[in-house]
């Protein structure tokens, strides 16, 4: 009958009251279906039908003080019967969700192929790039002179070592076990001349834990695991667990007792062309950093130092969106992971106090290591890693699923639509995709925080993390963790994690019931 009288979008819009009110004694048959489905209201329909009930909600008198919360679910559930039906497939997405680009493969390949619209030179390059990325460098002199010139300090000896096939990276999951495919971050107060993190004195602003021969690594990064327990509205128990950092073995003395931490594993290296064809332009549309529209979410865009073109410019990539291009993202991780010098950054990350570690550079160093006509292929391969196409887009607890992930208010950080502008790679340029990201930054509260500003980025700010791709993740990797020390060992303790400007999302994905969490789960899976 409900269905008969509300357009589909609307009934599955009849739950949000559930949530925001907390309604569950009505034992009405019909009610419950009306209050047990708006959920969707503030994505489907806006603030405007919520606002309109919650004034009435909150004036003295107006609903009582036993039946408040049934009668405001009424009110509602009225509001959406006399609102206007939403033309069908508004709020829809394509499953080609990288546009013209987008591959239809799975599996362990998922993340390693080509832009479908690739063609002659970028193909190439891609081809040749995709090598680079696997390539295990060798201290320098080594046999093959392109490709030596590691360390002599490092994290990693190749791009592949953290990005597992081009997915995402992993914790260690035992106190003690060494890091293969995570670094930790460390400043202290302050800033630097452009406003990046000031290093610590000594070590800089990445501890590198492993070295060439004759050289000593900075030190050894110790993770250990806090759980955390919680419980679902329905009284289903679940536990989190959080990350503590700590150090041995350091070369150059202890650390400043005031030093700043933080553990961060790979992202996925999809679609990473397609969010640099982005337009500034539509960064600062989104931005909202003084909540100027009151719906709680306020991104900004951080303003971070571009190198080669010495000036501040929009910063899109990296957990704090703290650089501005993969030219420099690439850069950045060669010389700060891989020791390995770049046209973008052609010095060593030898501190003065490293004397072991400047005298090898000296006798073997041949900036920048890797050559121009290497670096380029490199960066057409991140440019160019395609996004799988979305599976099962037709399956009712997928769409369920999209309608809870709207309506709990996911979408007020992960946009599911952008469009690219121009690019000087044509396959990129003036594409419809749906990356389920702004890109910008937002306070996730404290229990995310590592308390380490980065540019603009405060201690509990961190850049909305693209979401296509998340459901192939084990697939790729044969693991699955996330966020940005991956603590969350799933997608659901990934949202338990939020806070701050997604505290209330994170709190109606609480209060569903076990059937809707999974739905909403299943819609995450597809992408």
């Amino acid at each position: 009958m409900v269905e008969k009288i509300i357009s589909k979008k609307f009934f599955q819009a009849i739950k949000i009251l559930l949530i925001e009110y907390h309604i569950n004694d009505s034992k009405d048959e019909l009610f419950i279906d009306l209050c047990g489905h708006v959920f969707s209201m503030h994505a489907l329909h806006g603030p405007s039908v919520t606002a309109r009930l919650t004034a009435v909600s909150d004036t003295p008198g107006k609903l009582g003080n036993n039946g408040r919360m049934n009668k405001a679910c009424l009110l509602l559930a009225l509001l959406a019967l006399l609102a206007p039906a939403i033309p069908a497939g508004a709020d829809t997405i394509s499953p080609d969700l990288g546009g013209a680009t987008t591959v239809d493969i799975t599996g362990g390949r998922a993340f390693k192929s080509i832009a479908a619209n690739a063609e002659g030179m970028s193909q190439a390059r891609f081809m040749f790039g995709q090598q680079l990325f696997t390539t295990v460098w060798a201290p320098a002199p080594g046999s093959q002179p392109t490709t030596d010139g590691l360390g002599p300090i490092f994290n990693r000896s190749a791009c592949s070592d953290c990005h597992v096939n081009s997915g995402r990276g992993r914790p260690p999951e035992n106190k003690g076990e060494p890091l293969e495919s995570m670094l930790v971050r460390i400043s202290i107060a302050g800033a630097g001349p452009h406003g990046e993190p000031a290093g610590v004195p000594g070590y800089g602003d990445q501890l590198q834990d492993r070295a060439v021969d004759g050289v000593s690594p900075e030190g050894r990064v110790i993770i250990n695991w806090q759980d955390v327990p919680g419980e679902y509205a329905d009284g289903a128990a679940y536990t989190l667990r959080q990350p503590t950092v700590s150090f041995d073995d350091l070369a150059f003395g202890e650390l400043p007792p005031e030093t700043l931490t933080s553990a961060r594993i790979a992202n996925p290296v999809i679609g990473l062309g397609l969010l640099e064809a982005v337009p500034d332009a539509t960064l600062e549309a989104l931005a909202d950093p003084d909540d100027a529209n009151s719906d709680g979410i306020s991104g900004k865009v951080n303003r971070v130092w571009d190198v080669e073109r010495q000036t501040t410019s929009v910063g899109r990539f990296g957990w704090k969106s703290n650089q501005p291009s993969l030219r420099q993202q690439n850069a950045g991780a060669a010389i700060g992971d891989m020791g390995i010098t770049s046209p973008v950054f052609p010095d060593e990350n030898c501190l003065p106090n490293q004397q072991s570690c400047i005298e090898t550079s000296e006798r073997v160093s041949h900036p920048p290591e890797i050559v121009p006509a290497f670096f380029v292929p490199l960066i057409r391969y991140t440019q160019l890693v395609a996004v799988p196409k979305q599976r099962n887009a037709a399956d009712s607890n997928v769409q369920a699923g999209a309608a809870l992930f709207a309506g709990v208010g996911c979408v007020g950080c992960h946009v599911s639509t952008l469009q690219t502008g121009e690019h000087e790679l044509v396959e990129l340029a003036n594409q419809a995709i749906h990356p389920f990201t702004d890109l910008l930054l937002h306070d996730m509260g404290p229990g995310l925080a590592d308390g380490r500003p980065d540019f603009l980025a405060d201690g509990q700010e961190w850049r909305t993390a693209p979401l296509w791709g998340v459901g192939l993740t084990k697939e790729v990797a044969g693991f699955e963790f996330y966020l940005h020390d991956g603590r969350a060992r799933s997608l659901a303790e990934a949202i338990l994690w939020h806070g701050g400007e997604a505290e209330g999302a994170k709190e109606r994905f609480r209060a569903l019931s076990e059937a809707q969490r999974e739905q909403l789960v299943t819609f995450l899976r597809s992408l």
